[in-house]
């Protein structure tokens, strides 16, 4: 990364909380096409370049694959995060079309990440009507059931970023387009937290009532009447 570059971008600024989260995924495990090189040789832009411009444009509301290669070009905080690649529109759409799946997944993680860490709060809003009583509180307490709850609402605004993209892609012409708290404690707790729920996932797969509580192991949660 060019130093001088890398010193318009401060340790507080958010996109290096996009840039330590990709770091940490296996992009071949989650099945992004072009994390292992062809015979013939590496595509030209890696997939967790392409992921961590869609992230960012899922955060800043950009919603054309034009308007994101605009950015690439300009946006110093892109340019950073890219490491000054500058990838054109129609590898941008084809890397959606290709990787829908992968790109709401990812996505979804990261809201869920950031919602725990409190993290980019005035963009990032979820519902969670679950109710819970006693020590075992709900962040304490995992089933696939209430993981599948808190996330719809996530991947339902992923998805209506991505409807945007392929609409605007298709009829808009080339158009033109914070700060935090220092982040430097947060980008580790953040790749800790990944982790911990790799763990966790794992730890599910291996409960026979697919339940884990964290706090006690013999609670459950019980059916709310209200």
């Amino acid at each position: 990364m060019p130093e001088c570059l890398d010193d318009y971008i401060a340790e507080d600024n958010p996109v290096r909380v996009i840039d330590a989260f990709v770091g940490e995924l296996d992009m071949t495990e989650l099945g992004f096409e072009g994390a292992t090189p062809a015979a013939t040789g590496r595509p030209a832009y890696h997939p967790a370049t392409l992921l961590k411009v869609y992230i960012y444009g899922y955060l800043n509301r950009i919603q054309s694959s034009r308007r994101l290669e605009r950015e690439c070009q300009r946006n110093v905080e892109l340019m950073w995060l890219t490491g000054r690649l500058a990838p054109d529109f129609k590898t941008i759409a084809d890397f959606r079309r290709d990787n829908g799946k992968g790109i709401r997944n990812v996505c979804r993680r990261f809201v869920v990440l950031c919602r725990e860490l409190k993290l980019f709060s005035q963009a990032i809003v979820a519902v969670d009507s679950s109710k819970f009583k006693a020590v075992n509180s709900r962040d304490r307490n995992f089933t696939p059931g209430k993981i599948d709850k808190r996330q719809q609402q996530i991947e339902e605004s992923i998805q209506r970023y991505l409807d945007a993209l392929e609409t605007a892609d298709r009829t808009q012409p080339a158009e033109i387009e914070g700060k935090t708290e220092r982040l430097q404690e947060k980008i580790k707790t953040l790749r800790d937290q990944m982790r911990r729920m790799d763990r966790i996932k794992d730890r599910l797969t291996r409960e026979p009532d697919a339940q884990l509580s964290l706090t006690d192991p013999d609670a459950r949660s019980m059916m709310s009447q209200a």
